[in-house]
């Protein structure tokens, strides 16, 4: 019988390394407590140190950034097809009038 993975949300990972760091809770409590193996909490804490200068990063969120760029091209794609479409129509326009008049 297989056993089914657990899976941490960041903000559990976080309440954990701060409980060891600032409270003072022994690992190995921590670790008997949630049934963590001690390697598994020292890699989340790593990658806590490495990805904590992000936290005073100037730059606006990367991921809106980047769905507002993504935005902001299919306008300007919908607005150059909107002027095409009016062109054709008024050429369309003009020469059924002309046509019309023959």
């Amino acid at each position: 019988m297989s056993k089914s993975r657990r899976k941490f949300s960041s903000e559990e990972k976080v309440r954990l390394i701060r409980r060891h760091l600032l409270d003072k809770v022994a690992l190995s409590d921590l670790c008997d407590e949630y049934n963590l193996h001690p390697t598994q909490f020292y890699r989340w804490q790593k990658e806590f140190f490495e990805k904590g200068s992000l936290a005073f990063d100037r730059q606006p969120n990367s991921k809106n950034n980047k769905y507002q760029r993504r935005i902001a091209s299919l306008e300007e794609k919908v607005s150059q097809k909107d002027e095409v479409i009016a062109e054709i129509m008024q050429a369309h326009v003009s020469l059924k009038k002309k046509l019309g008049r023959d």
